[in-house]
């Protein structure tokens, strides 16, 4: 695919009616991987079940794996070394990060060494200083800009009160994602995105941020800038950042079910949350994927044993689901259906017997 120096596609591809088949392990048919973390590699800081083991795989097999994650919190040595504990050898270099794209941004759009309101943690004040920007934590410092990034769950409501005084008296703002929530060990958690919209609702601002992180080009072209990737693979959980940064970018992408995506969520995509492969985790990128192929007349797809169709409104399987492989090939049909029927919308065909026989939920 063509890039545009903004990183974004010159030809935009069309909307995708199925998942993509891949004769080829995704280790040896990509260069380097782009990995999400959170839901992805781990959830609370613990690693995912088979995500350190498919990794170390995928390695040796020759792949390149690039850590791209819009949690701005951690530096990337700090990213790197969590890694490294887990059992997944990492160096600061392959670790990209939302609070590195930011600063990026910001770095081009104030003058040099300007004074920057930090709403965030040590992962961004090391990027910004890095941009040769001066962090400051208050609104009477006089910054010209304002930075939000994901400071964590401890992250005082002062921080909060500076930023929207700041941007208030007319701070340029930037948010190095707008992420509304995030996974962890305990449960879903709130992001970087409803922190912005705490400052959006105080100033009372129509118009939010300068937004870097995924799915957002800013992001995408630090990654690339980063790692030299040529025919990358980014691997996510979420349709609205890692899926969507992908169909940006123009890249193939691979969704695992690990994280925040559901199967059902995952049927109602719209065109640009469509991934090209689905797994249900990095087991994923170790083992061809199978192709989804029309079955006869009436847009039925067959994807191995299982075949899905439509009657009455709603989403229909067919085939013995023997296991996890049947069930991810079911879902795999039931896309196929479900995106050709919905084309450039989201389909609305009931879901819930279908998924209830291949035991994925709703």
């Amino acid at each position: 695919m063509t890039e545009s120096l903004a990183g974004t596609p010159a030809h935009p591809p069309a909307p995708r009616t199925r998942p993509d088949g891949c004769a080829q392990e995704p280790r040896a048919a990509y260069d380097t991987a782009l990995l999400d973390l959170d839901g992805v590699v781990y959830a609370g800081g613990d690693a995912l079940p088979h995500a350190v083991a498919s990794l170390r795989a995928a390695a040796a097999g020759g792949m390149r794996l690039a850590y791209v994650t819009n949690n701005a919190a951690r530096t990337p040595g700090a990213v790197a070394a969590h890694l490294t504990e887990l059992g997944v050898p990492a160096d600061e270099t392959d670790v990209v990060t939302s609070a590195q794209a930011v600063a990026r941004l910001v770095a081009e759009a104030v003058p040099a060494a300007s004074k920057v309101l930090c709403s965030g943690g040590e992962g961004l004040r090391v990027a910004l200083r890095e941009r040769g920007l001066v962090p400051v934590d208050s609104a009477d410092d006089a910054p010209v800009a304002v930075v939000q990034g994901y400071g964590g769950p401890g992250m005082p409501w002062s921080v909060l009160a500076e930023a929207a005084l700041a941007v208030g008296r007319g701070a340029v703002w930037f948010a190095s994602n707008t992420d509304l929530t995030i996974p962890s060990g305990r449960g879903i958690m709130p992001g970087n995105g409803a922190a912005v919209e705490v400052v959006r609702i105080a100033t009372r601002r129509a118009e939010g941020p300068v937004v870097a992180g995924k799915p957002r080009p800013p992001m995408h072209r630090e990654t690339i800038l980063r790692t030299g990737a040529r025919r990358p693979l980014v691997v996510g959980d979420r349709l609205d950042t890692d899926i969507e940064g992908a169909h940006a970018g123009g890249v193939d992408s691979l969704l695992v079910l690990s994280g925040v995506t559901g199967p059902a969520e995952l049927l109602a995509a719209r065109p640009d949350h469509r991934p090209s492969y689905v797994a249900a985790d990095l087991r994923g990128l170790l083992a061809p994927h199978p192709d989804v192929t029309p079955d006869g007349d009436g847009g039925a797809y067959r994807c191995g044993a299982l075949r899905a169709s439509v009657s009455g409104g709603r989403l229909v399987l067919d085939g013995e689901v023997r296991g996890q492989d049947d069930a991810l090939d079911g879902l795999r049909a039931l896309c196929a259906v479900a995106w050709t029927e919905a084309g450039e919308g989201q389909c609305t065909l009931d879901p819930a017997d279908a998924l209830e026989r291949l035991g994925l939920g709703v």
